[in-house]
């Protein structure tokens, strides 16, 4: 058996590959994801589809001629052929022409979930919770790993050392990683209340950050108590995270910024809070000394035994009103109270007796009319002086 080194087995391959017919001619359909055009003017992406992932470069003399600018998302057919880069020992299409075949089929269900969740007022501006003023503590939910937990521990230190910190390690991308998330901000919600919390990762591409266009996260997100800072790590294109989440940073270390309050600023705050309150306080002093000093001039404090004298006289006048009135009331009604003892007096039957008439009675009862006499019955005869007893003898 020959021995050979890495350079003959790379040349060797690369020479089957050139040598392959189906090879040297050859389109292939995918989505574009990674896209990047040099200073150079050669471009490097991948296209993919569910399955595998094919790299591609393009050369200047060939980019130069295309009519669109491609970007990751796009689904595209791409005209070149399959070779081995000897330095990476790796095969890869070089791209001569390419074109699009309409959206890819994530940028296709980017669009259309975040139609189904706008239309259920999920990113409705009307939902967003305001962000604490001044959080004591944040929570984070990201990997464990990489720098962007780094920086955003060391931009909320620097702005203020005293806000706690509580990572929740968690998948950012991959298999698993949506429910890795979806755990974490329950977990804060229903676990250990914080008062704010940043979910996101660093950049990359559609691929990387779809973890953050999954519906579960983009729910999970939306219905959490606590406020949340979206913070994917890409500046231009947002997920599905952005549009729900209460605020959206560009960067994890501008989240850290939008959470955590200045603590020169917050001094700064207090102090210029400190001077209007004292400002409020000495107008408020100068106004009621104003107010106590035009009372002491009043004639309140300027003659107070006039103006009690003064009160007295008053009281005086209306006790003299009081007892003249009931003076005038008593009169009165003893006037009246008189001519009602005379109206009865002269209603009184003795006086009618005393000039000289006399009543009869019969039984008991007074007779008023002949016709209830007979002859023979016995009256009494009542007269001012006494009685008498009579007979009846004719009627």
């Amino acid at each position: 058996m020959n021995i050979h080194s890495v350079t003959d087995l790379t040349k060797y391959i690369k020479l089957m590959f050139d040598r392959d017919g189906v090879l040297k001619n050859i389109a292939v359909r995918g989505e574009i994801s990674n896209f990047k055009r040099y200073s150079s003017g050669h471009c490097y992406f991948t296209l993919k589809d569910e399955n595998a992932a094919l790299k591609c470069v393009m050369f200047k003399n060939h980019a130069d001629n295309l009519a669109f600018t491609p970007k990751d998302g796009m689904a595209l057919v791409v005209f070149g052929r399959i070779s081995v880069y000897e330095k990476d020992g790796a095969y890869q299409l070089y791209a001569e022409q390419m074109e699009p075949e309409g959206v890819g089929a994530l940028a296709a269900k980017f669009n259309e979930l975040k139609e189904k969740l706008y239309n259920e007022g999920i990113f409705d501006n009307a939902n967003k919770k305001p962000l604490p003023k001044f959080p004591k503590t944040i929570g984070v939910v990201t990997s464990k790993t990489g720098a962007v937990i780094r920086d955003i521990f060391r931009v909320t230190k620097r702005r203020n050392k005293n806000i706690q910190i509580i990572l929740y390690p968690s998948l950012v991308q991959g298999d698993g990683a949506a429910e890795n998330i979806v755990e974490g901000i329950k977990y804060f919600n229903e676990n250990y209340p914080v008062d704010v919390l940043i979910v996101g990762r660093g950049g990359g591409s559609i691929e990387d950050l779809w973890a953050f266009n999954e519906e579960i996260v983009v729910r999970a997100i939306y219905k959490s108590k606590i406020p949340i800072i979206s913070a994917v790590g890409h500046e231009v294109d947002y997920t599905l995270s952005d549009f729900a989440a209460d605020m959206r940073a560009a960067t994890p270390s501008q989240a850290a910024e939008l959470a955590a309050p200045d603590a020169c600023e917050l001094m700064r705050f207090i102090e210029g809070l400190t001077i209007r309150l004292n400002t409020n306080a000495r107008g408020i002093l100068n106004a009621k000394t104003a107010k106590l000093q035009h009372l002491m001039r009043s004639f309140v404090f300027e003659r107070p035994k006039d103006m009690i004298a003064e009160k007295a006289q008053r009281l005086d006048a209306v006790t003299e009103r009081l007892k003249r009135a009931a003076r005038e009331g008593l009169t009165a009604k003893e006037q009246r109270f008189a001519m009602d003892l005379e109206k009865l007096d002269m209603l009184n039957p003795a006086r009618v007796l005393m000039r000289g008439y006399s009543i009869a009675e019969m039984n008991g009862k007074t007779v008023r009319r002949a016709k209830e006499l007979k002859p023979k019955d016995n009256v009494t005869l009542v007269f001012a002086d006494g009685r008498a007893k009579a007979e009846i003898l004719e009627v």
